[in-house]
């Protein structure tokens, strides 16, 4: 597992120094004069591509605003017309994978939260000729299904991490809030929190439906309510979080709140103390990434990561770091 986790990091660091170093020969020289030329000063002048991003965005989930802004960015830069669409249950995301194909994109970046539904999709792709990378979802299926590439944070290693971490902070009981069933990644999430609290204490699960806030609200206000032994909720997205604080006040809870994934409004409730701490895996990076990686891959053969995941995350964000995020969180980008 060290090993595993080391070697993806520096794969990561392979992947950013990668950028960087496009970037820097965009810039001087030949290029420089033709962009000059043309007026098109820091957008590519390699030939227009199309790209079809398709994911498993849940409507009124702000973690996939950031997804598509990375995306956007570039897509913008690198001269490339995006076709973003989304849809979270499976065979409807295969099928826009399929429309994908009907009308030849050059290219293909998708989620693969639940990878059996979309693998015969994602296979007539590659069948087709279409590269096709993976972000966020699907780590564990992404290699089977022929995808080049894969960007995201291995969701095990999170959910471990948070569970050292809670069993650190002295929880006992913790309740981990699922809120998308089937989901494979969120359900990663939650066995890794159990594997990492150990011996420390419990770890119940709890399934919701993200597609109703106020059904998420009451379900989590009434097992808090019948539950009065559980010191900590963790939630596996930012919105749900702030539902699960507004839960805890109206069961008369004590029980603090933790969550993966972030948005603007969670940096207010780090800075109050509402949430205590949350898991970052940088979905703006994804999106950039992933469409990026599909620019470098069509006009010079370019793959990122040697076979191996891209990992953006997890890192933990609390009282003690939240300004450094704060920054970028009020601009849209984290």
């Amino acid at each position: 597992m060290t090993t595993h986790r080391t070697a993806s990091r520096m794969l990561a660091i392979a992947a950013v120094l990668t950028l960087a170093a496009a970037g820097c020969s965009s810039e001087g020289g030949k290029q420089e004069e033709e962009k000059s030329d043309s007026g098109n000063t820091g957008v590519a002048d390699t030939p227009r591509y199309t790209i079809a991003m398709i994911t498993h965005e849940v409507p009124g989930d702000t973690f996939w605003d950031l997804v598509r802004k990375g995306a956007e960015a570039a897509a913008k830069k690198d001269n490339i017309e995006l076709r973003y669409s989304n849809n979270a249950d499976g065979p409807e995301q295969a099928n826009l994978i399929q429309t994908a194909i009907d009308s030849k994109v050059n290219g293909i970046a998708v989620t693969l939260a639940k990878p059996d539904a979309l693998q015969g999709a994602v296979q007539k792709a590659v069948a087709a000729g279409i590269p096709v990378v993976a972000l966020n979802a699907g780590l564990e299926q992404w290699k089977a299904m022929g995808v080049t590439e894969f960007f995201g944070q291995d969701e095990s290693i999170a959910g471990e991490a948070a569970g050292q971490r809670l069993a650190q902070d002295g929880a006992k009981k913790v309740l981990c809030v699922i809120h998308e069933q089937g989901h494979v990644a969120l359900e990663a999430r939650c066995a890794g929190v159990k594997k990492g609290f150990g011996g420390a204490g419990v770890v119940e699960n709890l399934n919701v439906n993200s597609k109703d806030m106020p059904s998420v609200k009451s379900t989590i206000t009434a097992k808090l309510q019948q539950d009065k032994s559980v010191d900590r909720v963790i939630t596996l997205g930012a919105p749900i979080a702030i539902t699960a604080v507004e839960s805890a006040k109206e069961a008369g809870s004590a029980a603090k709140i933790v969550t993966f994934d972030t948005n603007k409004e969670l940096v207010g409730s780090i800075r109050s103390g509402d949430v205590q701490w949350a898991i970052d895996q940088q979905p703006y990076l994804q999106g950039y990434l992933a469409v990026d990686s599909l620019w470098l891959y069509l006009t010079n053969g370019n793959v990122i990561g040697g076979g191996q995941t891209v990992l953006t995350g997890p890192s933990f964000i609390d009282q003690k770091n939240i300004e450094s995020v704060a920054q970028y969180a009020e601009k849209g980008t984290r």
